[in-house]
């Protein structure tokens, strides 16, 4: 009867890397964004350089280039919207900033160490998938590792046909972890296109709020905010998430336990009802 059971709870979760389940406040490729505009004389804000947060890196450059005041900008200082050499060239700037930065921005989110530890006790496999290209994640693991931090499956955007909110990442970590339906397997995020690659996979969607890009504040700043202000851009960011599909918002990572108890009722509500 109690394996009956388990098999109709959740049996993996797949996480998000930066922003998710390390480099709290996801900052590593933000500066990065912002600098290779700068070089070039175009400034960006903080809020435009994580808008599209979540996919491959080349996509989220091909975003930020579609952004009306920085295509504006762009237009202005050379005369024409940037080609694919350019675009290329922005990319490659990025890499060698960001593979600067990444290992001392793969520290596990406070939270993460515990949680990971319970939802294997519970027989929950770990996946995870990211916008990192997989030379990228192999950097983050390798330094994530040594604080204890080491999912069953790594799929990075460059591995498949496209990245988020496509669902490739999703369908090969279930692959890969042997974990089928999908609607037994949450998928859980910082950035919008995480929920989309979530409900793109026919998984349930999870949103976090605090260490992720959509607040996009460090923990000292999330400590020192005023306790009002720092509510309502949260609710901001759980109504943007909500607008976009999540199944759950969550404040912090370690809350994913109570959301985990509530999916399992719920996939098991509806064929335990009638027996007697």
């Amino acid at each position: 009867m109690e394996s009956a059971k388990k098999c109709k709870e959740v049996q993996a979760v797949i996480f998000d890397w930066a922003g998710t389940t390390v480099d709290y406040g996801c900052f590593a490729p933000v500066q990065a964004f912002v600098e290779i505009f700068k070089i070039r004389g175009i400034d960006i804000t903080i809020e435009e350089a994580r808008e599209p947060m979540g996919l491959l890196k080349m996509d989220h450059i091909r975003e930020l280039l579609k952004i009306n005041r920085i295509s504006k900008l762009w237009i202005s200082k050379y005369g024409k919207e940037p080609d694919e050499i350019e675009l290329r060239s922005l990319y490659k700037d990025f890499e060698a900033l960001l593979f600067k930065v990444l290992k001392e921005n793969a520290k596990p989110i406070p939270g993460v160490i515990e949680l990971v530890s319970r939802l294997r006790q519970q027989g929950i496999k770990i996946g995870s998938t990211t916008g990192y290209t997989r030379e990228m994640i192999n950097v983050v693991k390798e330094e994530a590792e040594k604080w204890g931090y080491h999912p069953d499956s790594i799929v990075a955007s460059n591995e498949v046909p496209a990245g988020r909110p496509a669902p490739w990442m999703c369908f090969q970590t279930a692959m890969n972890l042997q974990m089928y339906p999908l609607s037994k397997i949450v998928k859980v995020g910082d950035t919008i296109s995480d929920i989309k690659e979530g409900i793109s996979a026919g998984m349930w969607s999870v949103a976090v709020l605090k260490g992720g890009s959509e607040i996009g504040l460090s923990e000292t700043e999330i400590n020192d905010m005023d306790p009002y202000d720092l509510q309502k851009r949260m609710k901001h960011a759980e109504n943007r998430f909500l607008n976009a599909g999540a199944d759950f918002v969550i404040d912090e990572i370690g809350d994913l336990l109570e959301i985990i108890d509530r999916i399992n009722y719920r996939l098991t509500e509806k064929k335990d009802i009638f027996i007697v």
